[in-house]
């Protein structure tokens, strides 16, 4: 099996397994009866432990070689933590369980990442067809878990969600072996240095309105659709059209970015967040204000995150490239998102969904602002 097709089916089964666990697991808490806050903790536990965890193994990785056994340890702790809540329900073993598996796989992407480019040989335009198959993965996950939740209790996610962690787990152990560098976040002061910019704050501060605004989708999504009389299989629907619309992007981006600067797609990706969360928040009962709503996925995340790194690749050069990137990815998807699950458990608690919804549209018309007022690159 060459190294491609092992990298394409490690990228698959993962992506299969987040396609089951990421739309549906709030729904699972909920029916274990928490309330709001209390899933936002729950599922703010992955996206803390991104603050710290990736920089970590990958510096391990950087010093032992031993990329591959990471990566199998980071499958193996998904499936027995994961295992685990079948024995402790409790909300605070819940908590402490999730938070430590997710210190133990946080660092798995990032390698497997550094690993595929590793291989290509200076090959990049190989990159997309493996990375394509993460994509079909997930939306295989998300239509096929909506499915079977329609005829199943919503406590059976968690039967699923193991099936497809030893999935992964298998998978893992067949990924290529190889050497990662420059994953690890460490203390340059030449990396401090560009990161103190005025110009690079604003670009960071931007982009952590970007993931705080995600925090309600990512938390409440769902149940805020399957309130509204939406099915599973509708709701796993919904989410799929945004994938969808993040190929499309994809396959569009190299004319996008030839005609217009970073700085006007990072901007225009803020505001469509800010246009999509009002519309979900206030026109949920209209199926297709939601189906344009979850296509603006295409801009709120695919442009987001495509016009995101190539900024970051713009302002660390050189040898600082990968942990300006390691920086980026802390700080956006670990502090910002972590902290929007946070926000969106009290808004959602104390404003209901409308205003929590509202609330994200204002950080990323927040983070638009910020662009345009001062990132200048």
């Amino acid at each position: 099996m060459t190294p491609a097709l092992r990298l394409s089916a490690y990228f698959c089964a993962y992506f299969l397994y987040a396609g089951a666990l990421v739309p549906y697991f709030a729904l699972y808490l909920a029916a274990r009866g928490y309330d709001a806050g209390q899933i936002a903790v729950v599922l703010a536990m992955p996206q803390l432990a991104r603050v710290v965890a990736p920089a970590f193994w990958g510096w391990l990785a950087d010093r032992t070689g031993a990329a591959r056994a990471i990566v199998v340890l980071s499958a193996a702790a998904v499936l027995g933590g994961f295992a685990l809540l079948f024995a402790f329900d409790g909300y605070a073993a819940t908590v402490a369980i999730m938070l430590g598996m997710s210190l133990i796989s946080a660092g798995a992407l990032p390698i497997v990442e550094a690993l595929t480019l590793g291989s290509l040989e200076g090959r990049t335009e190989r990159y997309g067809p493996i990375r394509l198959w993460g994509s079909v993965g997930f939306i295989v996950g998300v239509l096929a878990t909506g499915a079977w939740l329609d005829a199943h209790a919503p406590q059976s996610l968690l039967g699923v969600v193991i099936a497809l962690a030893a999935l992964t787990l298998a998978v893992s152990f067949a990924m290529p072996a190889g050497r990662v560098t420059g994953v690890a976040l460490t203390a340059d002061p030449r990396l401090m240095a560009i990161a103190a910019r005025p110009e690079v704050l604003a670009f960071f501060a931007a982009c952590i309105c970007m993931n705080v605004a995600h925090g309600t989708l990512y938390a409440f999504y769902s149940i805020y659709l399957e309130a509204e009389g939406y099915s599973k299989t509708a709701i796993g629907v919904l989410w799929t059209l945004g994938v969808l619309a993040e190929i499309g992007l994809f396959l569009v981006l190299p004319r996008l970015l030839r005609r217009f600067s970073l700085r006007a797609v990072l901007a225009a990706s803020l505001a469509c967040a800010a246009l999509r969360f009002a519309l979900i928040g206030w026109f949920v009962q209209s199926l297709w204000l939601l189906v344009f709503a979850q296509l603006l996925h295409a801009a709120t995340f695919g442009a987001f995150h495509a016009s995101s790194v190539a900024m970051v690749h713009r302002l660390f050069t050189g040898r600082l490239q990968a942990r300006g990137q390691t920086l980026f990815s802390s700080l956006a998807y670990g502090l910002g998102g972590g902290a929007g699950t946070l926000l969106a458990g009290w808004s959602w608690a104390a404003l209901g969904p409308e205003l929590s919804f509202t609330l994200s549209a204002a950080f990323g018309l927040a983070g638009a602002v910020l662009v345009i007022w001062r990132v200048r690159v």
